[in-house]
């Protein structure tokens, strides 16, 4: 691909076509005015990304994350989405020290929507695959006056069921737990919930001891006290 900047270009003038204020206003809301977006909702943005890449292609390598690094300057959130879509095709050929512009990623426009996608899916199979990177990079984040390297620390193991290093997580949360931050609490109770389905007793045992925040204990327990 010669000019990745033409080709985001023409990405973002095919997105346009498509905007629709009536929708964009309760998106917008929703997402407490952090962004303006297009209006264009999940099934029909994924429906418009796939008959781009049909008609012009995906790029990989450098020139992909060029592509998702320009999306992430668009102002309209859809654009950050579609950026997301490229790195989930990116995943499986990503060069270990990607992970630099994937923090990069989390750090930049930074709210839940895209923040735990990234971190769930694109850190978290990322670390996965370098497992050698996880102290340092990780050990960085849950020490970070940025709350949402904060929120990938102990989050970034969500899906990792038995491969979870449980001493790892559990200790991210006791040094997060008396945050007044709710985005932290509830990292905290959603990692717990999650990980409860992998081994239930381990999560009620350190729950018991923890004197976590009613907003974390609550949504840790959900799973197993359903």
């Amino acid at each position: 691909m010669a000019d990745t900047a033409e080709y985001t270009a023409e990405l973002a003038e095919w997105f346009r076509r498509y905007e629709d204020r009536s929708k964009a206003k309760p998106m917008e809301d929703y997402m407490r005015n952090q962004y303006p977006f297009l209006g264009l909702k999940t099934p029909e943005r994924t429906r418009l990304t796939k008959e781009f890449w049909a008609k012009h292609g995906i790029p990989v390598g450098n020139e992909l994350l060029d592509v998702v690094r320009q999306l992430w300057l668009l102002p309209e959130r859809e654009f950050q989405n579609v950026g997301m879509a490229f790195l989930e095709k990116h995943a499986k050929k990503a060069k270990k020290t990607d992970i630099d512009v994937f923090e990069s990623l989390i750090t930049t426009k930074s709210w839940w929507d895209t923040v735990d996608y990234l971190a769930s899916h694109t850190m978290g199979d990322h670390l996965a695959r370098h497992p050698d990177l996880i102290p340092e990079y990780t050990e960085r984040w849950i020490n970070s006056d940025d709350l949402w390297l904060r929120r990938t620390a102990i989050l970034y193991q969500l899906r990792y069921k038995q491969q979870t290093d449980v001493g790892r997580l559990f200790d991210y949360i006791s040094r997060c737990k008396d945050e007044k931050e709710f985005f932290i609490r509830k990292a905290i109770g959603w990692a717990l919930r999650e990980y409860s389905k992998t081994d239930e007793q381990s999560v009620r045992e350190f729950v018991a001891v923890s004197r976590l925040s009613p907003l974390s204990e609550r949504e840790a327990l959900k799973y197993v006290s359903r």
